[in-house]
């Protein structure tokens, strides 16, 4: 079968070395539309995120890209008991909890592991966590994501479990919109994905695409920022984890419409497509902003 649970759940799927500078947190911001906005280059707080020098902050789903930041080729799918190919997966759900501020620059080791697969009957759901740790040994952050794999379920597994996030029953404190750039993908991609699907019309044809769409790390980080800037006063710091279920594409040229709920130490959001012909439909579903 394509794909063996009892050899793949508990591999472990990479250990990576990496490191980043300041340079790489300035491209990967831009990749999510920060600076994009008239006056953004004159302003302080949107600087934060794209001037290099004291002021630089990181904002934290950063951490879910730098391992592979550097890598020109398609993602890898060689995962322990997996025999599956890109044109078959979409990103599933993303998570990522910090222990502090990510550094401008530094170096760390990631250590993935594949922790579940569930079995949906006509497509199989694959999990993985990775821990960061710091040249000293010390937990930097913490991702955990999934894939959503088709066509290879069915084998009469674990269906799994997916509690979805109740939107309070009141109106949003935050409703923000981001107009994706025609370019938004091919920009994003230098980030460390260059996943096919995102830029190549025929591989996304192939898939099932009547074009390339936006990579779903990017609409994630899109998010994350405009939920920063709009109720935690552009302060990345003050983030402490982020999670999100990837429920629809995003075509680039496409608005990103954001609405947020304060709730205690946590921000509950939502993300839809605002205006066209696909209004209201779903981005990112489930999240949730831990402050």
């Amino acid at each position: 079968m394509p794909i063996d649970p009892s050899v793949a759940i508990g591999a472990e799927t990479a250990r990576t070395i990496f490191s980043w500078t300041e340079s790489d947190v300035l491209l990967y911001h831009l990749g999510i539309g920060a600076g994009s906005r008239a006056g953004d280059n004159l302003s302080p707080d949107a600087l934060r995120y794209t001037l290099d020098g004291p002021a630089l902050q990181v904002l934290p789903s950063f951490g879910v890209v730098v391992p592979t930041f550097h890598m020109t080729d398609p993602p890898p799918l060689d995962l322990p008991g997996c025999d599956i190919n890109l044109a078959q997966v979409v990103h599933g759900a993303q998570t990522i909890t910090v222990t502090g501020p990510i550094p401008t620059s530094g170096s760390a080791t990631l250590v993935t592991t594949l922790t579940d697969i569930w079995d949906k009957g006509k497509a199989a759901v694959i999990w993985q966590e990775g821990v960061a740790t710091s040249p000293e040994g010390e937990e930097l952050w913490r991702v955990r994501s999934s894939i959503f794999v088709k066509g290879e379920g069915g084998w009469g597994g674990d269906r799994g479990s997916a509690e979805a996030v109740v939107v309070p029953d009141r109106e949003p404190d935050l409703v923000a919109s981001y107009d994706v750039t025609p370019q938004q993908a091919l920009l994003y991609r230098l980030c460390g994905d260059r996943n096919p699907l995102h830029a190549d019309p025929d591989f996304a044809k192939g898939a099932g695409f009547p074009a390339p769409i936006l990579h779903g790390l990017c609409s994630y980080g899109i998010v994350l920022r405009e939920l920063t800037d709009g109720l935690l006063g552009g302060d990345a710091t003050l983030v402490r984890g982020f999670t999100a279920r990837f429920a629809g594409v995003v075509f680039p040229g496409e608005t990103i419409r954001v609405s947020g709920w304060r709730e205690g130490d946590q921000i509950i959001a939502s993300a839809v497509i605002a205006g066209g012909d696909r209004d209201g439909s779903p981005v990112l579903a489930d999240c949730v902003l831990s402050c």
